[in-house]
């Protein structure tokens, strides 16, 4: 009996590793994204080829929200920090008078949201910070495990896009080093990547909070501070990948505007490049949003995109599926 199991799994394997070599992204419909990524991953990775690249330089930039998960109707670190706000709220009762607090806690987002970027900075530097990045780490998944998005009632993790999680696999398979450059913090990240995406931590770049070493008796720590340290968005990007990375990549993912310096300095390397913009178009099984969203909008990029012939893709059109609990 366990012979004949060990033999069904074995054949079962082999089947699953048959079919993923036969279409490596079975969730794209056959159009013109899909096959400019295949051309290019066998580009680059075919002996012989004008533009083979070694193994040590195959590396693949993609951004987080928008381009591996979904991010409306807001940022879901966002809906996380406001969470977190709610829960130590009791620890701040300056906050009921104290902007943007007051307003975030009273569920007035666009109030909350009414100062612009220090405000976000603000509420984030409070809700991300006061504890060790251990300590964070545990707050995030446990945050993680359990919240539910607003309209799908899904896990956050749930609402992963399922073709890019077999691009990611797609291009691991190939000998690429796939990294996550995001505008969210680095330590949210992490505390999920490696188990959603296959991503390990230390392949995970973002904005960051500053962080001090002290010692707490004879027990060393680091404590992270209510200050942003560094933000890795929009012309930070290419920045962050240089100081993470130390290689430029040849392949970029991103969605929105804040991703357009990532695919520009990708794409301005030498040898063969690839730059992808994922659009959402699909209003039924997504959202459709771009020149005009308040979030994640797509507006600059859309346009160097086009007079640079980057690689867009219609989610409606392109996707066969949106997450992968549609394929149950």
């Amino acid at each position: 009996m366990r012979t004949l199991l060990f033999k069904s799994l074995f054949a079962l394997l082999l089947l699953a590793n048959a079919a993923f070599a036969a279409d490596p992204l079975p969730s794209w419909n056959d159009t013109g994204a899909k096959k400019a990524i295949e051309a290019f991953v066998e580009n680059v990775t075919k002996d012989g080829s004008p533009d083979f690249v070694p193994v040590a330089e195959r590396i693949a930039t993609f951004d987080n929200d928008g381009t591996l998960w979904s991010e409306q109707p807001l940022y879901f670190e966002y809906i996380f920090a406001l969470d977190r706000l709610r829960a130590l709220a009791p620890q701040h009762p300056e906050w009921k008078t104290e902007q943007p607090f007051a307003a975030a806690l009273n569920g007035d987002l666009k109030g909350a949201l009414a100062g612009g970027e220090p405000a976000v900075a603000r509420i984030l530097a409070v809700t991300h910070a006061g504890m060790t990045p251990e300590e964070f780490d545990q707050i995030v998944r446990d945050w993680i495990a359990n919240a539910r998005h607003p309209k799908t009632g899904r896990l956050y993790t749930e609402m992963v896009y399922q073709p890019m999680l077999e691009l990611l696999t797609y291009l691991r398979a190939n000998g690429f080093k796939t990294f996550i450059v995001s505008g969210g913090e680095i330590e949210f990240i992490r505390a999920w990547s490696e188990q959603i995406y296959g991503v390990p931590p230390e392949q995970v770049v973002g904005s960051s909070v500053k962080t001090k070493f002290e010692l707490r008796g004879d027990q060393p720590v680091l404590t992270r501070l209510p200050q942003i340290d560094f933000v890795s968005d929009n012309a930070g990007k290419p920045v962050a990948i240089s100081s993470h990375i130390g290689r430029r990549p040849i392949a970029a993912f991103g969605n929105s505007d804040g991703d357009l310096q990532m695919l520009q300095w990708t794409t301005a390397g030498r040898g063969a490049r690839f730059a992808l913009l994922v659009h959402h178009t699909d209003s039924a099984r997504e959202w459709a949003y771009d020149r005009r969203s308040p979030i994640g909008r797509l507006d600059k990029a859309l346009d160097a995109a086009q007079a640079k012939g980057w690689t867009v893709v219609d989610m409606k059109n392109d996707w066969k599926v949106i997450y992968p609990y549609e394929m149950k």
